[in-house]
């Protein structure tokens, strides 16, 4: 019997963060593994649909890996290539480690899956917990868990993965009132 995946959680509460007063951008950071195929294509993504939609005072946005393997380096070819032909450009994010200062820094910590989640909760001091959240919670049109790592796949993973990214950061702006 295949093993079955659980409920998507409901997406968090946003209200507080919704309504802050004028001037004070909210920060999220996008994470993933290595910051080279998911998080800089969310945070491309995130980043072209806030200048699209001229709230870019409004919403800071970065990405970072829970693993160091790949710092200094540019997203994966492939990830910018399919980023780019919806309109994206990843080329000049360059990989970084996720840090614990991270979590005072940025109002939402957006990770791509359970893997990054433990990996995220387990670096983050435990008052500042509530600041990590799954991308996928924010999907509106795609009953997803995570976004899957395409790493290793082939060329249909990055476009799923752009599927759920587009979905999930159209659901974020909505959720925090700026769409």
């Amino acid at each position: 019997m295949p093993e079955r995946m659980p409920a998507r959680r409901p997406p968090p509460d946003l209200s507080a963060l919704a309504q802050r007063p004028g001037g004070v951008p909210v920060r999220v950071l996008m994470v993933c593994m290595g910051n080279i195929c998911r998080s800089p294509t969310a945070h491309g993504a995130l980043q072209k649909m806030v200048l699209d939609a001229h709230v870019w005072q409004a919403l800071e946005v970065d990405s970072a890996g829970t693993h160091g393997y790949h710092v200094g380096r540019p997203p994966d070819a492939r990830a910018q290539r399919h980023a780019a032909a919806r309109g994206y450009d990843l080329s000049h994010q360059r990989a970084r480690q996720l840090v614990r200062e991270d979590f005072a820094a940025f109002d939402l910590v957006l990770v791509m899956d359970a893997a990054n989640e433990a990996a995220a909760r387990a670096l983050c001091p435990p008052h500042l917990r509530t600041r990590i959240h799954r991308l996928a919670d924010f999907c509106a049109a795609h009953d997803a868990r995570e976004v899957p790592d395409p790493y290793y796949g082939g060329e249909a993973g990055f476009e799923r993965v752009l599927d759920l990214v587009e979905d999930a950061c159209r659901g974020l702006l909505a959720r925090l009132r700026l769409t």
